[in-house]
């Protein structure tokens, strides 16, 4: 006979994991925060910035802003790697190794 699922751990674990994502998620804005620099604006700066970007909808300008956060996490990628090398005596970062933090939208 088989075992009835137990609907309530699930749940339970469920949501354990969302709040987890969630606090991963916060976390890894404020460190993108500061590795911009943005640390430097009052809370409000930052929000108004934050709001006219999400309420921009001209396509050119949210295309430039994604290519100048591209090149942000490039240039990063590439001093962190250059380090890590000097660090290692030349050895090779593994793959997934030093990435920067990212932020993804849409998720809650």
């Amino acid at each position: 006979m088989r075992k009835p699922r137990d609907y309530d751990a699930e749940l339970k674990a469920l949501e354990d994991k969302a709040r987890e994502l969630k606090t991963r998620k916060v976390q890894q804005l404020g460190e993108l925060v500061i590795a911009t620099g943005a640390d430097g604006l009052t809370a409000d700066e930052l929000a108004g910035a934050l709001v006219a970007l999400a309420e921009t909808k001209d396509t050119g300008k949210r295309e430039a802003w994604a290519r100048r956060g591209a090149a942000f996490f490039q240039g990063r990628s590439r001093r962190t790697a250059s380090a890590t090398n000097r660090d290692t005596g030349g050895a090779q970062t593994p793959p997934g190794g030093a990435q920067p933090a990212s932020v993804t939208t849409g998720a809650a």
